[in-house]
């Protein structure tokens, strides 16, 4: 199990330098200085956690980058508890609404792609067969297209753990990706749905319009992961053909985001999650 942050206990051994390493950031992230220093400066992420622009090119982390992950003994809704995985330089953050059904969840974190992820992961440990969807939208109509609210099956809480993700980003590729082992690159599925003349906002009838799906699925049966969608709200389908990845179990399974800016917040909304420990659920 992860170690909790506690304002009365604090971990030792591998566990407390995780620990210690997870405070270091949340003090750097939220300007904490000791008294008489100057009051530290927006937090900076390393030159490669940057995503790609006109001026310069995405690369990935350093093979032995790795950065311990933040827990929190905090249970929200039908979850356990919650992690910054990876530890961005700003903290995340999440709250459930029950008479909604609608969790909120706030993140900074430069992707949950190549060797290792930072993300706010919702999670809850389970074993076997696994149904997990749910509605995702992004409030804010003008964040960063690849930034991603996820369903996730992973190994553990450390940043390289072995996964399965379901991504729809925001500007609406739908991705079902994995990290079959421990530190190993990430590999994908992509789908990219589009309209040309059926949907509102085309300059003209041949503009590709594209579609942002309503719902999003991940069914676990044995070692087999399949991707559900529903792009208007009609039932769940398969898209395109399962992946196989063995992850033992026990296991963490549960929802989260990413902004894809390292060291800027964003915002998704999860609601009408449904999960369920047996196969052939997702709806």
């Amino acid at each position: 199990m992860p170690s909790f942050r506690s304002p009365s206990t604090r971990p030792t051994g591998r566990a407390g330098a995780r620990y210690a390493a997870g405070l270091a950031a949340l003090a750097l992230a939220s300007g904490a200085v000791a008294a008489g220093q100057t009051p530290a400066a927006r937090p900076q992420a390393p030159d490669w956690a940057y995503p790609g622009t006109a001026t310069r090119t995405q690369v990935p982390p350093p093979p032995d980058f790795r950065r311990a992950s933040t827990h929190y003994k905090i249970p929200l809704g039908i979850f356990d508890g919650q992690s910054d995985v990876g530890t961005a330089v700003v903290p995340g953050s999440a709250s459930f609404d029950a008479a909604t059904g609608k969790y909120t969840i706030t993140s900074a974190g430069y992707n949950i792609w190549y060797y290792r992820d930072e993300f706010r992961f919702l999670w809850k440990r389970m074993s076997g067969d696994v149904s997990l969807a749910a509605d995702i939208a992004y409030p804010d109509p003008n964040g960063y297209a690849d930034r991603k609210a996820v369903l996730v099956i992973r190994q553990d809480l450390d940043d390289d753990s072995p996964q399965v993700v379901v991504a729809p980003h925001g500007a609406g590729m739908i991705q079902l990706a994995q990290r079959p082992t421990r530190g190993a690159r990430v590999t994908d599925i992509e789908f990219r749905v589009g309209s040309r003349g059926g949907r509102p906002g085309g300059n003209t009838p041949d503009s590709l319009v594209g579609i942002m799906a309503r719902r999003v699925g991940l069914e676990k049966r044995g070692d087999g992961y399949a991707l559900y969608v529903s792009l208007d709200g009609e039932p769940m389908h398969q898209f395109g053909a399962a992946i196989t990845q063995k992850i033992d179990a026990p296991f963490y399974v549960g929802i989260g985001f990413c902004s894809h800016l390292p060291d800027t917040v964003d915002t998704a909304v999860v609601s009408n999650v449904v999960l369920e420990n047996a196969a052939g659920k997702v709806r």
